[in-house]
């Protein structure tokens, strides 16, 4: 059962889902688009999640009350709109599996690190929400045998371009960035830029495949150390 609540002062959190499932990024995408067209000139944010949407607006405008009034017959709309049939976009990015943590976590997994670097490059993963950093996309989820917590202490700098993971999910570190999740390997793709359009490749919904490379492609590719 959906649910609306109050985030702050200026914020309503849309509660869509008590756990993720294949079709729900997509989905919450999709919602997203649909408040934005409707709702616009009243918000300020719009930040989708796993199982949420979190709408962030305009106190001179409206309130959490008036707000959740105008959502109503949005949100039963969206409830009975089916899954998608258009699939989402597949990016399939290039990796160099030499991260500074991948003996480690083989370790941890009782696997080879040829088994760790099959079992997640195998996986079609989704974008769930991309937050943290601009541009840092969760990707969901991870084969449970490659499932870890996180570092009990995170490094003060990840390099860009890192590959990493953490619990059920995987990401890249578009920037270098304190963090605490195990470093697989590295991508040679620029996943942020202020400049371009979109700045981010990656919006929620999409799908994302893992392209094992050896270093000489990673470094052809303008990867860096």
């Amino acid at each position: 059962m959906i649910r609306l609540e109050p985030a702050g002062a200026e914020a309503l959190l849309l509660v869509l889902a008590e756990a993720p499932d294949v079709h729900l990024p997509q989905r919450i995408a999709a919602l997203a688009e649909h408040v934005r067209r409707e709702l616009g000139p009243l918000l300020t944010d719009l930040v989708p999640g796993w199982t949420t949407l979190l709408l962030h607006y305009d106190l001179l405008r409206t309130d959490h009350v008036q707000l959740a009034e105008r959502l109503t017959p949005l949100l039963e709309r969206w409830m009975a709109e089916p899954p998608a049939a258009t699939p989402a976009r597949l990016h399939e990015i290039p990796v160099w599996y030499a991260g500074a943590d991948l003996a480690e976590v083989a370790s941890a997994c009782g696997l080879s690190i040829g088994q760790v670097i099959e079992l997640h490059s195998a996986t079609e993963y989704r974008v769930g929400a991309i937050g943290f950093a601009p541009g840092f996309a969760y990707l969901g989820e991870l084969h449970p045998r490659l499932v870890l917590p996180r570092h009990a202490t995170p490094r003060t700098r990840v390099p860009a371009g890192s590959l990493a993971i953490a619990e059920r999910q995987t990401a890249i570190y578009p920037q270098a960035s304190p963090g605490g999740w195990h470093l697989l390997g590295l991508c040679p793709w620029t996943l942020f830029d202020v400049h371009a359009t979109p700045p981010c490749p990656l919006a929620v919904g999409d799908r994302v495949r893992f392209l094992p490379i050896d270093e000489a492609t990673y470094r052809a590719a303008g990867g860096q150390s």
